[in-house]
C-alpha cells in the first residue's frame, strides 16, 4: 500500500514541477495581453491589488516562494519514503501547501498559444467556455474597493476545474472577449452561471 502511495504522490509533486517549468518558459514568449498600465491596473488575481508584469524580474520573490514550497515538499517526501511509520495522512499533510499555493505568483497574462495564470499555464485547447459576473452586494468580493465594487469576475472553465480573476474595467472586459473570441471561446450565458450558482 505505501509502494501505490508513494508512487501516487510523486506523480501529483511531478505535475506540479512539470506546470510550473511550463510556466517559467511561457513567461518568456511574447505576452498579448495586458499590454498597458491601465489594461495591468484593471486586472486582479486578489481583489487588494493589480496584478504584477509577467516577468521574471516583477514575479521574483513569488517564484521564490513557490520554489521553496516545491523543494520542501519533495524533501519531505524523501525523508517519509525512508520511514514506514508514516502513513497516508502524512501525505494530505504534504499536499496542504501545494494545494493553497497555486494562485502564490500574482500572475494572469494571455500568450499567444494559452493563459498564464497563478503558477499554471493553460493551452487554449483546454478551455472550454468563459463568463462574466457582476461583483454585486452577494458577491464574495464586493467591498473590497470601489474598483472592484463596479467590476466582474471572470470565470474561465477548464474541463475539471475553472480559473478566475477581477476585471475592473468595461473597456478590459470588452478586449478580453475579443481575445477569447478570436481563439474560438464561447462565452456562456448568464442565465446558465445563475442556475448553478444556487
Amino acid at each position: 500500500m505505501k509502494l501505490i502511495l508513494d508512487f501516487l504522490f510523486l506523480m501529483i509533486i511531478g505535475y506540479y514541477t512539470y506546470m510550473f517549468i511550463q510556466l517559467l518558459f511561457k513567461m518568456r514568449k511574447n505576452i498579448i495581453f495586458p499590454t498597458s498600465n491601465e489594461e495591468f491596473s484593471a486586472i486582479r488575481k486578489y481583489p487588494q491589488k493589480p496584478i504584477n508584469l509577467p516577468t521574471y524580474s516583477k514575479q521574483k520573490m513569488e517564484i521564490i516562494i513557490y520554489s521553496f514550497v516545491l523543494l520542501l515538499t519533495i524533501t519531505m517526501f524523501i525523508i517519509g519514503a525512508f520511514y514506514t511509520q508514516f502513513d497516508g495522512s502524512f501525505y494530505l499533510l504534504l499536499l496542504l501547501p501545494l494545494s493553497n499555493a497555486h494562485n502564490l505568483l500574482n500572475l494572469f497574462a494571455i500568450a499567444e498559444d494559452g493563459l498564464l495564470t497563478g503558477s499554471r499555464y493553460v493551452a487554449w485547447r483546454k478551455i472550454k467556455s468563459f463568463y462574466f459576473v457582476p461583483i454585486d452586494r452577494n458577491h464574495k468580493y464586493y467591498g473590497f474597493s470601489k474598483e472592484v465594487n463596479k467590476g466582474y469576475e471572470l470565470i474561465i472553465k477548464k474541463r475539471i476545474f475553472s480559473i478566475s480573476c477581477i476585471v475592473t474595467s468595461e473597456e478590459v472586459k470588452e478586449k478580453l472577449t475579443e481575445i477569447f473570441d478570436e481563439h474560438g471561446l464561447k462565452e456562456q450565458e448568464e442565465s446558465l452561471y445563475k442556475v448553478s450558482r444556487y
